[in-house]
């Protein structure tokens, strides 16, 4: 199939072949036309000129029929199209949209009339805040500090995706940015340098989603990520020995902490093993005290009644004391002693020094 100037489309039939219907239509004329024997020739040349001139009007016409019912068919089947699942259409008719179309194959009328954006709305786009170049940004104790970050996000309304804004990467780019830089605006130097910087990621995260939802702009923030956050290279040397030196301070403060909390419980478990033992004492020689007191009421009162007997039982309760540890042994001579005394005979052995005999008066 060869193209044409003509407004009519592509070329239906070719030159040869109208050549040979010519053909073959002028030979059938011409058999129709034939005139009988002895008929004048000259009429036959007539019906063969006249036979291609009126067929060539006619195949034009049904050449160009068929070129505009192929054309309108095209034209038609053009508004058939298909949705893949990570998209969804977006039906505008005449520019205004009407209608949102899942995955599968679906129908619109065709162009002009209605056109169908597919935009994909699970696909999830990376950007980098300032092209990816290190931006200086200003902390909470104004320090300053260079930071690269990327941020993740995704369609979460098609519509309001293409129509509230003209152009949102780079929406959420500045966006971005700004929402990074007031968080690390809020937060001291050493909190980008630690542990606290998923907390500033997710903060900004927060910040960002917000700023976009006020723009009305349909898209979803999944994740901001803090690439880098260091002090600038013309300091970092002197940043660097400052916290070396914060960090053996705070070594040295841990340091004291643990024998802090490693003396002060054994300081205090003391403390009160020694407050148990003198409440005992206490009470023990309390005690002992009133034991005394009332054992010396007792016997004041029984010395008052009999003196005597008393006396001579205090004597003996005194001597049973001292004795007891004296390592002697007492022996009556006079034998009065009673039966139940057993006398002392000293047996062969090793030479030891006997008891001296001690002579006890009544």
């Amino acid at each position: 199939m060869e193209n044409d100037q003509d407004d009519f489309g592509p070329v239906l039939v070719t030159a040869a072949q109208v050549q040979s219907w010519l053909s073959r239509f002028g030979r059938r004329r011409v058999q129709e036309a034939a005139p009988a024997p002895g008929a004048a020739p000259a009429r036959m040349e007539r019906a063969d000129e006249a036979a291609p001139r009126r067929a060539l009007p006619m195949l034009r016409k049904h050449s160009i029929a068929a070129t505009l019912v192929l054309a309108l068919a095209v034209w038609a089947a053009s508004g058939f199209y298909k949705v893949q699942p990570d998209q969804v259409g977006l039906v505008l008719h005449f520019g205004r949209w009407i209608d949102t179309r899942g995955p599968g194959l679906n129908y619109h009328l065709p162009y002009p009339i209605e056109v169908v954006l597919l935009p994909r709305v699970t696909a999830v786009n990376q950007l980098k805040i300032g092209n990816g170049m290190v931006m200086q940004m200003l902390t909470g104790d104004e320090n300053i500090v260079e930071a690269t970050a990327s941020i993740s996000w995704r369609i979460k309304d098609p519509a309001k995706f293409l129509f509230n804004v003209f152009d949102p990467e780079a929406t959420v780019k500045l966006a971005g940015e700004s929402a990074v830089r007031q968080i690390i605006g809020l937060n001291p130097i050493q909190s980008g340098l630690s542990d606290q910087r998923q907390k500033i990621a997710d903060d900004a995260q927060a910040l960002l989603q917000r700023i976009l939802d006020s723009y009305d702009a349909g898209i979803q923030i999944t994740q901001v990520q803090l690439q880098r956050v260091d002090p600038p290279l013309a300091v970092i040397d002197a940043f660097n020995d400052v916290q070396r030196a914060r960090a053996d301070q705070q070594r040295a403060r841990n340091e004291a902490e643990a024998y802090r909390n490693d003396i002060l419980p054994r300081a205090r478990a003391e403390a009160d093993r020694l407050d148990e033992e003198a409440q005992a004492y206490k009470e023990q020689v309390l005690n002992q005290a009133h034991s005394d007191a009332d054992r010396f009421s007792a016997f004041d009162s029984a010395y008052s009644k009999s003196p005597d007997i008393t006396a001579r039982r205090l004597y003996l309760d005194t001597m049973e004391d001292v004795l007891k540890s004296a390592g002697k042994i007492l022996i009556d001579p006079s034998g009065h002693a009673g039966p139940s005394i057993i006398p002392y005979l000293p047996l062969a052995g090793p030479q030891t020094a006997a008891p001296a005999a001690v002579k006890v008066t009544p």
